[in-house]
């Protein structure tokens, strides 16, 4: 069987400005303050990201028990709850807060709207760190919903003062299906002035919109935890084109290139381009000739460190 002829790399696709941020901040922390570095939770969902931080001297915790008392501790992007910091304040470490602007614009959000009284309707996956971050602003009012038949579940104590808001890493048509689902149960709802879904899960899935319409299949860089990778590899099937996710290049398989001419290529906003390019020469090894990148949005948000990390 005939193998790839060309690879098109999405624009944009890989690193977004809150992972980049978080990196960063556990390097400073590392440089300016020297190994160990303890970072609750993986701080961004790539084994490579989180495989090299290891290696210079970050440790990865779940259970704030197992970090000794006054060390550096950093809280993932994802996010962190209420109880979380209580306890990390009361164990007194030296905390730096890695949780992405855009995850804490949300829980702002709910911090403010609950004092006036409201109650909540998240639509997220069960589980997911930043989920349990952001239900765990409030100590009751705030309700999850997965998908459109859980709607029919939610059973809040009031509807007068009720708001919607978003885990930022969703399919963007997903969440809107969820959110009319929403709308059409409690007509008065009150949704975010912009909206949670992150701008580089935004683009990044618009991306993979148009690269659909030209490639005969679709890989997707990005690790098995990542929540907005996931979406990608989602998202490409549903309009019809096979995807498939891989965490290495090493995990790529000839048989899924097989008569596909042509390859798409892109990255979840957690996945380093050091990986998309290990992807393109094992595309190549396979015979692809060429590679172009597709015209898309140029992301130039920043987001500036916390104080204490200037080196």
């Amino acid at each position: 069987m005939m193998g790839p002829e060309e690879i098109l790399l999405a624009e944009p696709r890989g690193f977004c400005a809150g992972v980049d941020r978080a990196i960063e901040i556990v390097e400073r922390a590392l440089a300016k303050f020297g190994r160990p570095i303890y970072v609750r939770h993986e701080i961004v969902h790539n084994t490579f990201v989180v495989d090299d931080l290891k290696s210079k001297g970050a440790i990865f915790i779940e259970d704030l028990a197992d970090v000794p008392p006054g060390a550096t501790l950093v809280f993932s992007a994802h996010g962190v709850s209420k109880a979380v910091q209580r306890e990390a304040d009361a164990r007194g470490f030296h905390v730096f807060d890695a949780t992405c602007p855009l995850v804490t614009k949300v829980h702002v959000e709910v911090a403010k709207l609950a004092k006036e009284g409201y109650e909540f309707i998240m639509i997220g996956h069960k589980g997911h760190p930043e989920v349990e971050g952001t239900m765990g602003q409030l100590d009751h009012g705030i309700h999850l919903v997965e998908d459109v038949a859980d709607v029919a579940n939610v059973h809040p104590a009031q509807t007068e003062k009720l708001a919607v808001v978003t885990q930022t890493t969703l399919s963007t048509d997903d969440a809107a299906e969820i959110t009319a689902a929403v709308k059409r149960r409690f007509p008065t709802i009150r949704q975010p002035k912009q909206q949670d879904i992150c701008y580089a899960t935004q683009n990044r899935q618009d991306a993979v919109k148009l690269m659909t319409q030209v490639v005969d299949v679709l890989i997707v860089v990005g690790s098995p935890t990542s929540s907005n990778s996931n979406r990608l590899a989602e998202l490409s099937r549903k309009l019809g084109v096979p995807a498939y996710m891989v965490d290495n290049p090493s995990e790529l398989r000839a048989e899924w290139l097989e008569g596909k001419q042509r390859v798409g290529l892109t990255a979840g906003a957690s996945a380093p381009e050091v990986l998309v390019q290990d992807v393109v020469a094992r595309v190549k090894a396979l015979g692809a000739v060429s590679v172009r990148k597709m015209d898309g949005i140029q992301e130039t948000v920043k987001f500036p460190l916390p104080k204490g990390l200037k080196l």
